[in-house]
């Protein structure tokens, strides 16, 4: 009977639960913490044999493109592990009513809630599963095999693509820097470079010359061979595209993705080279990442809200939340882990070193950055980026014409919106 649930939902035929007590979660993984958390879900099930917890795994993909049609078509799953947080808030349930201790959660995860519900909403929706830090990494040993030595914390995008590439030559290395293909990920640089996406009126601002800045650096490294050109012109739309299989392959110098991949290389790379996390270049504004992360949230549909929130009650709690930090190797949310201090479980002083990195660069985030993923515009924003950007890398558009086009589409799509 599990399987047949799973290929049901997996189809997209299941509303919400298939009878009282059973709970249904979409889950997407990075790396390890699939594992983890199915670890987790199964220890709660024989401390509650009365709930049924179906865990459906799917690739990002999934959450991203299918799950909001799923939502608007009124089904889903019951709970899910999305990172459009704001943008599909109207169809999370504001568990408050059925929590065991509301006030844990404001306490606890608080400063991230107005991330995951509505525009003035006191509702609790669900919570971080990690905080995540945008940020570069460095492949060490190509740096000292080329004798070249690894930029400072200050130094800029152009020092690192100019270092990068002087190491990709020496070592014949076929890509010197890449982006993930996201318009989050482009978004860190931008506003280092001074970009700022908010209006004076709380809507998308057209694209400013901060922005127009890094994109332009950013094209010209594609097209003179600087950075990974096939990253942005082997997918189409807003499909996302990582770039981390040819940083683990040693094929790639230097990667500018995000304090996820962590976990993610210390089972991939082993000690098949030396890596470091070297937090964000700088522009002349700043030399900020983008926070965000993972929220686990509840579905507003379930036919199950008592169930769904006793599960999100035990997976938000202290003990759990920093046992899943700890074996994942995330940077937890949850206020009383924090503050207890945590025991990553590894060995790898890489790891740990670059853990430390990640939590040091999020003392140079810079206030607009901050705000973005609590907008309601950001995805909307990010999305226009990566598809015109990616255009423009492969020499389908110019650079004119993709600032005109990102734009366009916000424009439409704020007017839609109303």
């Amino acid at each position: 009977m599990r399987k047949v649930i799973l290929a049901a939902a997996a189809m997209g035929l299941l509303s919400s639960t298939a009878w009282a007590g059973d709970v249904r979660i979409m889950w997407y993984s990075d790396g390890v913490e699939g594992q983890v958390f199915h670890d987790l879900i199964d220890r709660f099930m024989k401390d509650n044999p009365d709930i049924r917890v179906t865990i459906d795994d799917v690739a990002y993909g999934t959450i991203k493109d299918q799950l909001p049609v799923q939502l608007a078509a009124g089904n889903g799953p019951d709970i899910a592990r999305v990172t459009a947080l704001k943008a599909l808030s109207q169809y999370w349930l504001d568990m408050t009513p059925y929590l065991k201790d509301a006030d844990f959660w404001v306490r606890n995860y608080g400063d991230q809630a107005d991330w995951m519900r509505p525009d003035g909403s006191q509702a609790i929706t669900g919570f971080m599963t990690q905080i995540t830090l945008t940020g570069g990494f460095a492949n060490q040993t190509l740096f000292e095999q080329a004798g070249v030595p690894l930029p400072d914390a200050k130094a800029s995008w152009s020092d690192w693509a100019a270092a990068a590439r002087k190491v990709a030559d020496n070592q014949k290395v076929p890509y010197a820097i890449a982006l993930d293909r996201s318009g989050h990920r482009l978004t860190g640089p931008a506003l280092s470079y001074g970009g700022n996406y908010i209006g004076a009126d709380g809507k998308p601002a057209p694209v400013d010359a901060g922005t127009k800045a890094f994109i332009t650096d950013f094209v010209a490294w594609n097209n003179d061979g600087t950075a990974s050109k096939d990253v942005y012109v082997s997918a189409a739309g807003t499909t996302y595209r990582a770039a981390a299989e040819d940083f683990i392959n040693g094929q790639l110098v230097y990667y500018y993705s995000g304090s996820w991949q962590v976990p993610n290389f210390a089972a991939k790379i082993g000690n098949a080279f030396d890596w470091v996390a070297t937090g964000n270049p700088c522009g002349p504004a700043a030399c900020t990442g983008m926070p965000g992360g993972a929220g686990l949230v509840a579905i507003k549909a379930t036919k199950n809200p008592e169930e769904v929130a006793k599960v999100m009650d035990y997976l938000a709690s202290t003990p759990v939340a920093k046992e899943f930090a700890e074996r994942t190797l995330f940077l937890p949310a949850n206020k009383e882990v924090i503050a207890g201090g945590l025991d990553f479980k590894t060995d790898d002083p890489q790891v740990k070193a670059a853990l430390d990195a990640f939590v040091a660069a999020t003392t140079t985030t810079s206030p607009e950055a901050l705000k973005l993923p609590g907008w309601k515009w950001s995805d909307t924003l990010y999305g226009a980026l990566v598809t015109r950007v990616s255009q423009a890398v492969a020499g389908e558009i110019s650079l004119e014409d993709a600032f005109a086009r990102i734009d366009s589409d916000v424009a439409a799509k704020v007017a839609e919106a109303q």
